[in-house]
């Protein structure tokens, strides 16, 4: 981490870019599991499913390209490989390829984490005046607490 002058200290510009990393390691992990369900989602429900899958884990790939930038202007390198996520993410893989109905389930549990892991970022944020982190990873849980909600709906 080199000098850089944008208001927030050394320190806690390392500590917000880990809580980063987190926070980009499970958005990177939900939108792989997002995309295999969408390409491999089988059923009566498939064009809805089908649809509404590509329409989340594209949401996602533009958010894990924001989160990225984001831990690059804090001036720390983002992770970038499978092996550096598996080892943040706190969102586990599934193995094979579920029922439809777990999907759904499986999704929803992923976007809790994900709106756990963005309160724990939030709060070092807050602290350290980073009103840039505040507000990106604020939007990052409005969509996952929308995305929670439109995935239990849907599997009742």
């Amino acid at each position: 981490m080199s000098n850089i002058n944008i208001g927030i200290d050394k320190k806690d510009r390392s500590e917000i870019a880990e809580g980063l990393k987190k926070l980009l390691a499970d958005t990177y992990t939900l939108y792989l599991q997002t995309h295999n369900f969408h390409w491999n989602v089988t059923g009566v429900r498939f064009r809805e499913l089908h649809l509404m899958f590509e329409e989340q884990y594209m949401e996602l790939a533009i958010a894990v390209d924001d989160i990225a930038e984001r831990v690059r202007t804090l001036d720390v390198a983002a992770p970038g490989t499978y092996k550096e996520f598996s080892k943040l993410s706190s969102i586990h893989e599934v193995d094979g390829v579920p029922h439809a109905t777990e999907m759904m389930a499986v999704l929803l549990v992923g976007h809790e984490k994900i709106i756990q892991t963005a309160r724990d970022v939030l709060k070092v944020a807050h602290q350290s005046d980073d009103e840039s982190t505040v507000s990106l990873v604020s939007d990052r849980m409005r969509i996952h607490e929308k995305t929670s909600w439109m995935l239990r709906a849907s599997n009742k």
